[in-house]
């Protein structure tokens, strides 16, 4: 069955056509709802609810554009529903400072796994990982961003900015603390 058919047959609620969309779909979306929550079984549940939003309004999709990029866009906007009802802002409100600091990680700077750099990235405060995530891994606009969440752009850009210099200095410390050991391993 064709993704054209396969859509059509869950319009009509097709249990099985509905079983085959998510099991053809459920890789390639997880990974976005990993970037946008704290655990694995968070993103599991925020798979599970993306794909429960998908069988409602599936109606909606009119064929223009990518079938995946339309169910990643409502996960995407799951994450940003779930965010705004969960969390007092805690961004960085008005004015846009002035942010000099080089937070550019160069690649002597990475981690030694892009599971490790992951890592870093759950563990950003909410509005951080938010808006690291949707303009670096989406690539969403500050404009957008803005939109998005009811901010200002120059909010967007400190976070972005903010979250950047986190990720950094938790890669430098990282490597700091292999420098160390292989320092104290060579003593010994």
């Amino acid at each position: 069955m064709d993704t054209e058919q396969l859509i059509k047959s869950c319009i009509k609620k097709d249990r099985r056509a509905q079983e085959k969309l998510y099991n053809t779909y459920k890789k390639k979306l997880f990974p976005v709802c990993l970037k946008y929550c704290r655990s694995y079984t968070e993103a599991e549940d925020h798979l599970h609810d993306t794909f429960i939003i998908i069988f409602d309004t599936i109606k909606k999709y009119k064929g223009k554009g990518s079938f995946e990029g339309w169910m990643k866009r409502i996960a995407i906007n799951k994450a940003i529903d779930k965010y705004k009802k969960s969390v007092v802002y805690t961004l960085s409100e008005g004015k846009e400072q002035n942010l000099t600091e080089d937070v550019t990680i160069e690649e002597k700077d990475l981690p030694p796994s892009v599971d490790t750099l992951m890592s870093f990235i759950l563990q950003l405060p909410n509005s951080y990982r938010l808006i690291f995530n949707l303009f670096e891994l989406d690539g969403f606009s500050h404009k957008e961003i803005a939109e998005m969440l009811d901010i200002s752009e120059g909010t967007s850009k400190s976070n972005l900015h903010r979250a950047k210099a986190l990720l950094k200095a938790k890669v430098i410390a990282l490597k700091n603390k292999h420098i160390s050991k292989e320092v104290k391993s060579h003593e010994a």
